[in-house]
């Protein structure tokens, strides 16, 4: 594509030099990955710039520079006071605008997100659809999966993704769409005919600093569906049990629709819900008709996850015969509520909770049909949010019989200092909680401890295959350790 005509959607910039006749082949803001044609984007980040690689990006083959400042090299710059914003602008001119032909649902909100997107995943293939779908554990296009390095990944590869699933006949995909990268305009340029809100509870603190500056990245998705009524209808749905809906609700133009199970006035509601250790079951009423649900996916936070999922679907014109097949075959997403089976007489789960709030419903759901005692893992990651760390201990040792406080993923963090943070205040339940560091001490310790109808949660990693302790990477799987360690127990004649 010609680079004057990549640049047609940015009304003002300048360059260093004629840009009649540059063809660009790709588009890169990674000097490593340059090839030979390539539009090199600078982008500054926290821990490097773009503008300082320019050079290298040229010598690998850049025949422009996208950048916020001059930078000396001998292909034209193309100068934007927010290189992030063009970045999200020519990417969607390079691909030809791919979301415009996906019917695209976004879901933001502190927990739920991921297992939003495999219940839609779930009902669109029911009603024989393709999908696509981005989220924290992968990237799938139809039953072709591929790794994501964030939640929400930038502009440059949505766009190139989403092209990709134009080209194989995706006709829905489906996006869990992160705070950070609505602050940092990482959806820029992506259609949502569809956005969903799960709940706010704290979380990401060290970044948004307070939970109003939280409540207003996430609102963002909302605000971005536009003002304008066109040819197809565009929709907000909104957990109206969550307090605060109400700005979410006030920060769209577009159509609304609310779902929960205990707030009047709901569109799309959770009626006669049931709760047991087999599953859920509850009646699903809709403006379009109302069907009973009998789920094998446990737990409160479950039914919220299922109701967000069918009121997307309902808005995309899924019948309700479709939906009802979809959530009752579904068995639910890999390290979320996870059970882990190797022979041994008490139960064993794994989850991703890594918030007060998720934990708490976690915790809670087990507690509904434990029959022993409820022994939780737990530990908080390091270079995130230190406030959420005391109040994530406060509810382990609420809601189990023993809280054991360990490593999750330290990064640049002391441990040790981390589990400080994590006991202060708690020093009258001393006798309800251990502190072991190591993580797979801890894991072992859990299940040596469990007998009978005792249940070990193993919180905060889920799917993770991976711990992260100072710069270093190391293979570490919750499910796999926990496998081994019930075997080592099982071998000692427990």
């Amino acid at each position: 594509m010609n680079l004057k005509e990549l640049l047609s959607d940015i009304s003002f910039f300048t360059t260093t030099k004629s840009i009649d006749d540059v063809i660009i082949q790709g588009m890169e803001m990674d000097s490593r990955q340059v090839k030979p044609g390539s539009l090199f984007i600078c982008i500054p980040g926290h821990m490097v710039d773009g503008h300082d690689f320019v050079e290298q990006a040229v010598q690998n083959g850049a025949v422009a520079i996208l950048a916020e400042k001059p930078v000396s090299v001998d292909v034209p710059v193309v100068i934007v006071p927010d290189t992030p914003r063009a970045l999200a602008m020519v990417a969607n001119r390079y691909y030809n605008q791919p979301t415009h032909d996906l019917n695209l649902i976004g879901i933001t909100g502190t927990n739920g997100k991921t297992s939003i997107t495999y219940l839609l995943e779930a009902i669109f293939k029911e009603a024989k659809q393709k999908t696509g779908l981005i989220g924290t554990i992968q990237m799938k296009i139809g039953e072709e999966s591929f790794q994501v390095k964030n939640t929400t990944p930038d502009a440059l590869f949505l766009q190139k993704s989403f092209a990709e699933m134009r080209e194989k006949q995706v006709e829905s995909a489906f996006m869990e769409v992160s705070s950070h990268a609505l602050v940092m305009g990482r959806t820029f340029g992506c259609d949502f005919n569809i956005a969903i809100f799960t709940n706010l509870t704290q979380d990401h603190l060290d970044y948004h600093n307070t939970m109003e500056e939280y409540l207003h990245a996430k609102s963002l998705l909302f605000s971005q569906l536009g003002n304008s009524y066109k040819e197809n209808p565009k929709y907000a749905i909104i957990n109206r049990d969550d307090p605060h809906s109400l700005t979410l609700i006030k920060s769209t133009a577009q159509q609304v629709l609310t779902y929960g199970i205990n707030s009047e006035h709901l569109d799309i509601q959770a009626a006669n819900v049931n709760l047991d250790a087999n599953g859920s079951s509850f009646d699903l009423r809709t403006p379009i008709g109302s069907i009973s649900i009998k789920s094998k996916l446990m737990g409160t936070f479950s039914v919220y996850n299922m109701l967000a999922a069918a009121s997307a679907a309902i808005c995309s014109g899924v019948s309700l015969d479709t939906i009802k097949k979809a959530l009752e075959s579904t068995t639910g997403v890999r390290g979320r509520f996870e059970p882990v089976v190797n022979g041994q007489s008490f139960g064993v789960i794994v989850d991703y909770a890594h918030t007060p709030d998720s934990l708490e419903n976690v915790l809670q759901t087990v507690e509904s049909f434990a029959k022993g005692k409820v022994i939780v893992v737990v530990g908080c990651g390091g270079d995130r949010d230190r406030i959420k760390r005391p109040i994530m201990a406060k509810t382990a040792v609420d809601y189990s019989d023993l809280a054991i406080y360990t490593s999750d993923n330290p990064r640049t963090e002391d441990p040790k200092q981390i589990l400080e943070d994590m006991v202060e205040g708690l020093e009258a339940h001393e006798h309800q909680y251990r502190v072991i560091e190591n993580r797979k001490e801890a894991i072992h310790y859990a299940i040596e401890h469990a007998k009978g109808d005792d249940i070990v949660v193993i919180a905060g990693k889920g799917h993770e295959t991976y711990q992260i302790i100072g710069d270093q990477t190391y293979d570490f799987d919750d499910r796999e350790v926990a496998k081994q360690m019930i075997q080592k127990t099982l071998g000692k004649g427990k």
